[in-house]
């Protein structure tokens, strides 16, 4: 069929709707073509959108300004804290070094200071990383090295990673040229050198990656995307050439982690036979624990581990963080720069009520969250366990502060129902005052019965003292009361126990 001179042209967004609509019928609904240009790396025509100023990097911080400022939040990984500070400062100060000067010769075959990072699961590795990125003000991506395959078709394609970096830069592709990378679980990409199965995979990773973490340039516009190519098909119509938008990865900062379980059998192996730096003993190697030996990691350990040695040669600065024992979560809490305990804080202040810890409860978290051997993530487990129910409660009293302490977080149910009981006791107390200027005294026992009866009834005790003292404000008036007890008698005869009062009132006056 001929198109005629006059027939309409549709839009990019006509064409989406029109596809969508034809991939639903035949597909159903899982199938869906992105309306969002950006998530495709499509930016709009220069006329729709207002022009952004050209980003200029400035970067003037030195080493030991970063090193402090990491310090405040960070505990018990001061040699990992210098490294970072001093290896990260240094690779954006040369950047800066590079774009100011514009016959600045770059060296050939430079190996820029992307970093391996070592340490077990929840010593904060990524925290560690953010903070960095937040403090520099550049774009940062976190990926799962276990996500990605070597073609892309299952998974992820690591150049995902990259287009990542434009969308957290809010299209700004010079910004993100700058960026961060960090890609956690790095270890799981390694082969074990069997040359079959699903370490051929790990293997494709690893030289994808090789690409990107020297200098690759990343088309925006994924080669498979249908929406993508449908813009490109009308740009190429209304202009006579597409144009491809692309970043460099030249200055992107590549960091990546990982637990490296046996790493250090195979660091202890190698030390046998070269027993140098610990002890001319070969034996003495066994004594030390597994902390220790991976700060010895070389490069063959690595490669014998499973990496590429061309992956290897890309990652220069390797970091060893070390395990939190009890002090070091304890230590944690402590910190007022907490993000674990502020975001508690913040949890119980949007309900308008202040929370505060103990010292006792930060260290009764800690070994509790010790025991759960996941870090500084146990923490946020058990305060969180500890917690839940108060969070669920406390909204709907007048309770505007919480005390923490340690038998809160050792018996945190009968804690709750201990402050429960006491504020809504007091809430009887001082409606029943008001009403009838008369106090009241519950005993223990008349206490425990009407906590009962509230369990059975689920109401809430001063909804069940209510109930049951309905009669008295005319019945103590009459007895012309200003104090008054309330026993257990009372709690299980309420009615009756009011008539015996009254009857012995008026054989009294008699």
């Amino acid at each position: 069929m001929k198109r005629t001179e006059n027939a309409k042209v549709p839009t990019p967004e006509e064409i989406r709707n029109d596809v969508s609509a034809f991939l639903r019928e035949k597909y159903g609904d899982q199938v869906v073509i992105p309306q969002n240009p950006d998530t495709m790396g499509i930016q709009p025509p220069a006329s729709e959108t207002t022009a952004k100023a050209p980003y200029q990097l400035n970067f003037n911080l030195k080493p030991t300004e970063l090193e402090a400022f990491l310090r405040q939040f960070v505990v018990g990984q001061d040699e990992a804290v210098e490294i970072l500070a001093t290896k990260i400062c240094t690779h954006f100060n040369r950047m800066k070094l590079e774009t100011a000067q514009e016959n600045f010769e770059s060296l050939i075959g430079n190996i820029k200071s992307n970093i391996l990072m070592i340490g077990p699961t929840g010593v904060g590795k990524t925290f560690l990383i953010k903070l960095i990125a937040k403090k520099i003000g550049v774009p940062f991506v976190k990926g799962d090295a276990t996500k990605f395959s070597e073609t892309g078709y299952v998974g992820g394609d690591v150049d995902d990673l990259v287009r990542n970096l434009v969308h957290e830069a809010n299209g700004d592709i010079k910004l993100a040229e700058y960026g961060i990378i960090y890609l956690d679980e790095i270890d799981k990409i390694a082969s074990s050198g069997n040359g079959f199965g699903p370490d051929v995979s790990r293997s494709g990773v690893q030289r994808n990656l090789l690409k990107l973490m020297e200098e690759a340039e990343v088309d925006l516009k994924v080669p498979h995307d249908l929406a993508a190519q449908m813009e490109a098909a009308m740009e190429a119509q209304r202009t006579g050439k597409v144009t491809r938008k692309k970043i460099n990865t030249k200055n992107i900062l590549f960091v990546t982690s990982g637990a490296f379980s046996g790493l250090a059998d195979i660091i202890r192996r190698r030390m046998k036979q070269q027993p140098i730096g610990f002890s001319h003993k070969k034996s003495a190697v066994l004594e030390y624990g597994d902390e220790e030996i991976l700060k010895q990691v070389k490069s063959e350990d690595l490669i014998k581990y499973g990496f590429e040695t061309e992956f290897v040669g890309r990652l220069p600065i390797t970091v060893c963080l070390n395990g939190l024992d009890v002090e070091g979560l304890y230590q944690i809490l402590k910190n007022p720069n907490s993000n674990i305990i502020l975001g508690k804080k913040y949890d119980f202040k949007a309900y308008g009520i202040d929370i505060e810890f103990d010292d006792g409860a930060f260290r009764r978290f800690a070994e509790l969250a010790f025991a759960e051997r996941t870090g500084a993530r146990g923490l946020t487990s058990v305060i969180d366990r500890t917690l839940l129910k108060y969070e669920k409660m406390l909204p709907d009293t007048d309770i505007h502060k919480l005390m923490v302490t340690r038998d809160v977080v050792e018996a945190p149910e009968r804690e709750l129902e201990k402050l429960l009981t006491q504020f809504y006791i007091k809430k009887v107390q001082k409606r029943f005052l008001m009403r009838n200027n008369v106090v009241l005294t519950f005993t223990p026992t008349a206490v425990e019965d009407l906590k009962q009866m509230a369990f059975q009834k689920r109401i809430t005790l001063d909804l069940v003292c209510d109930e049951l003292l309905v009669d008295y404000e005319y019945g103590l008036k009459l007895l012309n009361r200003d104090e008054f007890i309330v026993d257990e008698e009372i709690v299980r005869n309420p009615k009756q126990r009011l008539e015996e009062l009254i009857k012995q009132s008026y054989e009294k006056k008699k």
